[in-house]
């Protein structure tokens, strides 16, 4: 399986994403060198290390960039050793261009070209899968590398053999995991899949028409999809990928789902039979991927302080080949409180990698918990990082409806300051909440009244005996008498005590706000002209308040 050492060959790599999707030109080293890490670059990526000495990753995946840039990095990285030299680089222009040939060619860097329709954010993490797979396979996490068990590509191929036709593997938003090889009788919707890009709308509304997607989401059934030869799209059988339900959660999750299309030949007579088997193996195989992140993973979460912290910095950079030193970003994601409660940071794990990677090749990216956290190590701007972060909060809620604040703790001296950056963020985040919108992005130390207001509510709440019970009683008075002098006095605190300003506030008289403000004193025996008394009462209320958003706000996701 693996080459070399715990890398994948280059041709294992190639024959798992598919002809469909990558073709390989040349290859002046041979298609057997071993591939272990790979970075997503534009333009603005290109330029080297200064430190020659710096590894580069093994694989390379050219967004966007033109041919003169390419050629231009190309004959940089000729001059550096050969052991410092990246084995491969993937590119959408290649089979255009023999100037980008030939410059690989002398810098000893297969040359793959990538279908032109091909999504990168389809490529990157298909290709990131599989060298997570090599990587577990190596260090001993699957010892049965051929068993049904081992990954989704794995169990694709098998069902493929064992079905007839061809097999992809989807998520619940119909994103492909994993899939088969495929020969000349795939038809335009599996090549459409393949290449990271939505099957024909018609297609779809006709899958819509025939209640096939409630199908899948009600019933674990192998569904049976007569050909549509109007639109070339072939027999298809398909079953739902559940996790059954337990404990307190006893309704099933839906994780995806197993297409198997029809190929020359018909499906074998046990091909639904070997669909339902393989439906609860993928269920298996996606679940333990959830629950049970990957080596390097588990690591990464070490770095930044979770699952019991610890982890030896230096190897960690060095096996990342990312900077030990210098200035770092620690970025946290969280949902804000209206957010649709039904989003998956698994998924948006993932999503955060690719664009972080985007920003910066170095870039790492996990989800703890109920959020998700970035390092971007050896930053060129704290204004980059900044308006980065803003256009990616922007980006997710416009393109996945997914509403996110986002807290920047920067700089960072080194690595081993991550797991402290971290515990900086989640200050931001667990205290800024009721700003949002306001606070989208910030910093702790543009919100350091909120984090430090909401450290001191966060005492109080956790010590009964330092709630005053003058304010319970006030409360209560509002409650029995249907009255709203809480919010009245409240509002007066927050003009500062100007009488004509708060009744505007509250559409009011003065001379109202001035008589619910005597009854304020009289019940609760605070003297609103005692600095301390309106210190004391201001402080109650906001924990009043605080107690009262966090009852309305969603459950945590796990």
């Amino acid at each position: 399986m693996a080459a070399e050492d715990s890398g994948i060959a280059l041709r294992e790599l190639l024959g798992a994403l598919g002809s469909t999707l990558v073709e390989l030109v040349d290859a002046p080293g041979g298609d057997g060198v071993a591939i272990r890490s790979v970075a997503l670059v534009e333009s603005s990526d290109l330029a080297l290390e200064q430190d020659s000495r710096s590894p580069l990753p093994d694989m390379y995946l050219h967004v966007g960039i033109a041919e003169s840039e390419a050629v231009r990095w190309l004959r940089e990285i000729a001059k550096r050793p050969s052991a410092q030299r990246p084995r491969a680089m993937l590119s959408k222009t290649a089979l255009e261009s023999p100037a980008l040939r030939r410059a690989a060619h002398r810098a000893g860097v297969a040359v793959v070209a990538v279908h032109p329709q091909a999504r990168w954010d389809h490529v990157y993490p298909l290709t990131q899968r599989m060298l997570d797979r090599s990587r577990r396979a190596w260090e001993g996490e699957d010892q049965e590398l051929l068993t049904t068990d081992t990954d989704l590509f794995g169990l694709a191929r098998i069902v493929a053999q064992n079905a007839g036709g061809m097999v992809s593997i989807e998520d619940p938003q119909s994103h492909v995991l994993a899939y088969s090889a495929s020969n000349e009788a795939a038809d335009r919707l599996r090549i459409q899949s393949i290449l990271g890009r939505e099957g024909p709308r018609e297609y779809l509304r006709v899958l819509q028409q025939w209640g096939v997607f409630d199908r899948l989401r009600q019933t674990d059934e192998v569904i049976d999809l007569p050909p549509h030869e109007d639109l070339d799209i072939k027999h298809r059988l398909v079953v739902s990928i559940r996790r059954p339900g337990e404990g307190s959660h006893p309704t099933s999750t839906v994780l995806g789902s197993i297409w198997l299309q029809e190929g020359d030949r018909p499906f074998k007579p046990a091909a639904a039979e070997v669909l339902r088997g393989a439906a609860a193996i993928a269920a298996r195989i996606i679940s333990r991927n959830l629950d049970a992140p990957s080596t390097e993973a588990l690591v990464i979460q070490r770095l930044f302080g979770a699952r019991g912290g610890g982890v030896d910095v230096p190897s960690l950079a060095s096996a990342l080949n990312i900077p030990m030193t210098g200035p770092a970003a620690v970025i946290g994601f969280a949902l804000t409180a209206d957010s649709p409660g039904n989003q998956q940071y698994s998924a948006l794990g993932s999503t955060m990698r690719l664009h972080a990677s985007a920003f910066r090749r170095d870039s790492l990216a996990t989800v703890i918990g109920d959020r998700a956290y970035v390092l971007l190590p050896r930053y060129q701007s704290a204004r980059a990082v900044t308006a980065w972060t803003r256009q990616l909060v922007e980006q997710l809620e416009s393109t996945r409806s997914l509403r996110l604040r986002a807290a920047i703790a920067i700089p960072v001296a080194d690595l081993t300051e991550v797991a402290r950056a971290r515990v900086e963020v989640d200050r931001v985040l667990d205290s800024t909440a009721a700003t949002y919108p306001r606070g989208r992005v910030t910093t702790l130390a543009e919100s350091r009244t909120a984090v430090l207001l909401g450290e001191i509510l966060d005492l109080l709440g956790a010590r009964p005996e330092l709630q005053d019970p003058r304010l319970t009683a006030l409360l209560g008075y509002d409650r029995d008498h249907s009255a709203d002098l809480g919010a009245s006095v409240e509002t007066y605190l927050h003009r500062h005590g100007d009488v004509r300003a708060a009744a505007e506030a509250l559409r009011i008289h003065p001379n109202t706000l001035r008589y619910r403000i005597r009854r304020v004193e009289h019940i609760t025996g605070i003297d609103l002209a005692d600095p301390a008394d309106r210190l004391l009462l201001e402080l109650q209320l906001a924990l009043r308040r605080r107690t009262e958003s966090h009852a309305d706000e969603p459950a945590h996701l796990g």
